[in-house]
């Protein structure tokens, strides 16, 4: 049973896998992960330094739960309901959304969130999802993904004379430590619960 389960991510295990009703489960996840990620971006956790938004958690597991292609159709349709000017990113207000807020001082961050999911995807695709070590370091490859152009993006708008790491980098460190331990336990546990079921 395992082995026909090479390269497939949870989406490929669960449910209708042919015809309509695969497509009609596609577009039922694609929309569930819009609003899990728009939800997931308003969550907002105690602690020191900054509060744990769950928007980067929810993102990195859809793209490794999702893999590669329906975790980019969710993410890019995720980018366009907030391009519509809905209220789903973690710091948009009923002011600031819309185009408006994607390019201000978080526009790298998205960009990031798209280039994380997709190697989330990839990465789930060939089994990185599926033990504890192994995702822990796809979820650190998915943060370095969403940092570097959320940085770059900071420094040139705001100038690199600013102190950009105290600002986008640093007093996030800790609470992406927690999601990342997480996620690493949510994802291979998820795939013991399904091997179970299906025994």
């Amino acid at each position: 049973m395992e082995t026909t389960w090479n390269n497939k991510v949870l989406s490929d295990v669960l449910g209708t896998k042919t015809g309509a009703g695969q497509a009609v489960k596609e577009v039922g996840l694609v929309l569930a992960g819009i609003v899990l990620l728009a939800v997931a971006a308003k969550i907002k956790v105690p602690m020191w330094p900054v509060p744990i938004t769950m928007g980067t958690f929810a993102v990195l597991t859809v793209g490794a739960a999702y893999g590669a292609r329906l975790g980019l159709i969710t993410i890019m349709g995720y980018m366009l309901v907030g391009a519509a000017g809905f209220d789903v990113f973690a710091g948009s207000t009923a002011e600031t959304y819309g185009l408006s807020y994607m390019m201000g001082g978080t526009g790298g961050y998205l960009v990031g969130y798209v280039l994380a999911t997709v190697a989330l995807g990839l990465l789930a695709q060939r089994g990185w999802d599926r033990s504890v070590g192994w995702m822990a370091l796809a979820m650190l490859i998915g943060n370095v993904l969403i940092y570097v152009p959320g940085l770059a993006w900071l420094g040139q708008l705001y100038g690199w004379d600013k102190p950009i790491l105290a600002w986008g980098l640093t007093p996030f460190l800790l609470g992406d430590a927690i999601k990342l331990a997480l996620a690493a336990l949510t994802l291979p546990a998820a795939w013991a619960l399904v091997r179970r079921v299906r025994r």
